[in-house]
């Protein structure tokens, strides 16, 4: 399996510090508003790494850390609870805003919280926090001035080898605010000093609250050890903050994360996604109009983690095409096996797929998800194992041809439950699509294809019409039409 580094800039052979196990460290949400799609973009590509580690037998350690501690949740509080103690304030904020979270995560089927995940708060991790700075400060990396605390960045290491960026470039849009008292522009706070109106704790620098970059290279460590496997999000979040995280920590004498990776960013239309545009959409208002998760996950297992995805309704409306081809041969699928292939049958097929006749589909998907991920390389893969199992269904030699029931068997009962659980998709059939065609729309389906090959285009355009204004989809493959009910 190869990985890339972020700190190298490069595909490196991932080699686990413990054998068979995985560390990993996930920057998670701050919670002051309602989720959005970026969100789920996040949440979900980490979701299926750690699933693909899984998969391959690894036993992972999974941390996010959630931010409730943070300006943008303190002003939110002050507008939403304005007359309320500004502690109590800030914690509803947090509270609400974190269930939200979770949530819109269990409606699409991500894990947020439980056995697989470790999430710990900011605000648990406080008295560690305040540990943490009094070790830097100790080793001469921090110093204290007027009450806040800084990191000294003159005493890091090769500060700047994950942005790749030098000091001096850094400098030189580097500005000190007339509220603070450091040394160099760069130097960034591990403590705030209390301010009127805003929550704070005691510490030996006075009442006040840490700085965000001191909480992620604090729990990471506190949870995963002083060096562990990956730490991974966001471009955006490569300087300051992991660039900050990493001074602090080998500063602390911490080995701290092997391998950084990092995931492009989501824009609408190709904007950046702002309330202020009136482009803002949440993971509710994404399953109001869509209703199935799968079509979120197909648009976001369509692009490489590493890349910018760009949400458009046309890619939209390609995802939802996608799911709606899975459920409809799921539905084939199992339509079929209930009505055709008896108990005595399916052991019989069972025991003949131990010969891996058509394991090579789960190799090429393997393949793809060991070079780094490569989600639309493994996708392809599934589209493929659609579209011919379709064609397998629609033969009328089926029954008589052992070596296409073996493949359906095959990719549906043994290959597909893997991409399934890497993915996360749902295969459950919606009411709305179970049953068979009814006769009439088979009918149909002949007669068009009939005026198909006798070039009566004009008779198939209209026949399609009219099973679509009957919640039947008819596509044309290379392999020859498929049906789908509208959903």
């Amino acid at each position: 399996m190869k990985i890339y580094n972020s700190l190298t800039r490069k595909k490196e052979t991932f080699k686990p510090i413990k054998k068979n196990q995985v560390g990993m460290y996930v920057c998670g949400p701050t919670v002051y508003d309602e989720p959005h799609i970026g969100h789920a973009r996040s949440a979900y590509i980490f979701e299926v790494i750690r699933r693909y580690f899984e998969y391959k037998k690894y036993k992972v350690k999974f941390v996010r850390n959630v931010t409730d501690v943070d300006d943008k949740i303190i002003n939110k509080a002050k507008e939403e609870f304005k007359t309320e103690d500004i502690d109590n304030s800030v914690k509803k904020v947090a509270a609400k805003y974190l269930s939200a979270y979770y949530k819109a995560m269990d409606e699409l089927g991500i894990a947020a919280k439980g056995s697989k995940i470790k999430e710990p708060k900011a605000s648990e991790y406080i008295d560690k926090m305040k540990d943490f700075i009094k070790i830097l400060i100790k080793k001469k990396s921090a110093y204290e001035s007027g009450g806040d605390v800084y990191f000294d960045i003159t005493k890091a290491k090769n500060y700047g080898k994950l942005s790749k960026q030098s000091q001096e470039a850094m400098q030189a849009g580097a500005r000190i605010a007339p509220t603070e008292h450091k040394k160099n522009p760069l130097d960034f706070a591990l403590w705030k000093s209390a301010k009127e109106g805003e929550p704070s704790w005691d510490s030996p620098w006075g009442k006040g609250r840490p700085g965000w970059h001191i909480e992620c290279s604090v729990m990471s460590t506190d949870i995963l050890g002083g060096e562990f496997d990956i730490h991974g999000g966001g471009l955006d979040l490569i300087f300051p903050h992991h660039e900050n995280e990493i001074a602090q920590a080998e500063a602390a004498g911490k080995k701290f994360a092997r391998n950084w990776m990092h995931h492009g960013l989501l824009t609408i239309n190709g904007q950046k996604m702002a309330k202020s545009l009136g482009n803002f959409i949440t993971v509710d208002d994404f399953l109001k109009e869509y209703k199935h998760p799968n079509i979120l996950k197909f648009f976001f297992l369509s692009t490489h983690y590493r890349n910018p995805i760009d949400y458009t309704k046309k890619r939209i409306e390609e995802a939802r095409k996608n799911n709606e081809s899975l459920l409809t041969m799921m539905n084939k699928v199992n339509s079929f096996f209930s009505r055709h292939i008896s108990v005595t049958k399916e052991r019989e097929l069972k025991k003949k797929a131990s010969q891996k006749k058509f394991i090579f589909r789960l190799k090429q998907f393997e393949d793809a998800m060991d070079d780094d991920f490569n989600t639309p390389r493994a996708l392809a893969v599934l589209y493929d194992i659609i579209n011919q199992n379709l064609t397998v269904i629609r033969h009328k030699q089926l029954l008589s041809h052992e070596d296409s029931l073996q493949q359906l068997y095959d990719t549906c009962r043994i290959i597909l439950p893997s991409i399934r659980s890497v993915f996360g998709l749902d295969l459950n059939i919606p009411p709305e699509m179970g049953g068979n065609l009814d006769e009439k729309f088979e009918t149909l389906i002949e007669q068009r294809n009939k005026a198909r090959k006798e070039g009566n285009f004009a008779q198939a355009d209209k026949i399609r019409k009219e099973l679509e204004q009957k919640g039947i989809i008819l596509e044309d493959t290379k392999e020859g039409t498929i049906w789908r009910r509208k959903i």
